[in-house]
């Protein structure tokens, strides 16, 4: 089968059993500048590929992503009888490593989430209004909320009656429902009776976080508003620190001051990962496990527990 022909199979076949497979799809598409479409699969050499995966320079993250968009079609196109034999190097590329997330401090958080200081880095703004500002922040970490997932939610995903926000098939091709504390439920009761007595949430299809002038917040205003908070709220880089505080830090920080209550509470962590897990919208534990190495504090309450157990605790 002609390469072009195949790739386009593999996508339909992708998306058939329930993911998005965007970003993937393009990958491959790409690597048709690399490759002749026309020809056969088993005419692609492994020079073709290292010239696209590598792009004649160093590891990057999208290096590792071209490696292994192109790596799953060869496999399924082997399968299928598409192609006898893969033409991918045996080595994937390694990518950097990422920097660790930004772990706000129980301080930090209420600085950050302070009403005047929201105001007052919103004063004269033009579009994203404060309440809906604070709104977000409280939403990214008391629900550990992605920010596409915040954005998205219209009044028919915000069940007030019962705390409970339906997020829609994000980006693992998946929908959850997430049940929210008492406080964020008031916080998000009060936003909506405000947009309610405004005139501008009316109709369950709403955004519940929108534009003074009702459209979609952009990331790159809410960045912008971001960063203008933490300088006035006094929330910078550690000294020696070489991560910037992100507003998505705000849902990891969500996720390992959790675990940090659990272990402080005495309960079965390992037992509560996939809870945790299916909260966040993970796709498997792995992405839930990177957080119990994050802090000191998350690290000292592990080795108290461990220590616990290792005396004859109950707890393992």
């Amino acid at each position: 089968m002609i390469l072009r022909e195949a790739i386009e199979r593999y996508v339909l076949w992708r998306r058939a059993h329930g993911a998005k497979f965007t970003a993937g799809a393009n990958l491959l598409r790409r690597f048709l500048h690399h490759a002749d479409g026309d020809a056969a699969c088993d005419a692609v050499t492994t020079g073709q590929v290292l010239a696209y995966v590598t792009d004649d320079g160093p590891p990057t993250r999208h290096c590792e992503n071209r490696y292994y968009a192109l790596t799953g079609f060869w496999r399924h196109a082997i399968s299928r009888g598409h192609a006898t034999h893969s033409p991918m190097p045996i080595d994937a590329p390694r990518s950097p490593v990422r920097a660790p997330p930004y772990i706000y401090s129980r301080d930090e958080l209420a600085r950050l989430f302070d009403p005047a200081t929201v105001e007052a880095s919103r004063r004269g703004a033009v579009q994203l209004d404060a309440v809906t500002f604070r709104t977000l922040l409280l939403l990214l970490y008391g629900a550990g909320l992605r920010f596409g997932e915040a954005t998205r939610l219209t009044l028919a995903d915000v069940d007030l009656a019962n705390a409970v926000l339906t997020i829609r098939a994000t980006k693992f091709y998946k929908s959850r429902l997430v049940p929210v504390g008492p406080r964020l439920a008031a916080a998000l009761n009060s936003h909506v009776s405000l947009r309610r007595r405004a005139g501008i949430a009316n109709g369950r299809d709403v955004l519940l976080l929108a534009n003074r002038d009702g459209t979609r917040l952009a990331s790159s205003t809410v960045q912008a508003a971001f960063d203008t908070l933490r300088r006035i709220a006094g929330v910078h880089r550690a000294a020696a620190g070489r991560t910037i505080p992100r507003l998505h830090d705000l849902r990891h920080s969500f996720a390992v001051h959790r675990l940090t209550s659990w272990y402080r509470q005495g309960a079965d962590v390992q037992r509560l990962l996939p809870v945790l897990s299916t909260y966040l919208g993970h796709a498997d534990l792995e992405g839930t496990k990177i957080y119990l190495s994050m802090t000191p504090e998350l690290l000292e309450q592990a080795s108290l527990r461990f220590a616990s157990y290792a005396a004859g605790g109950r707890h393992a």
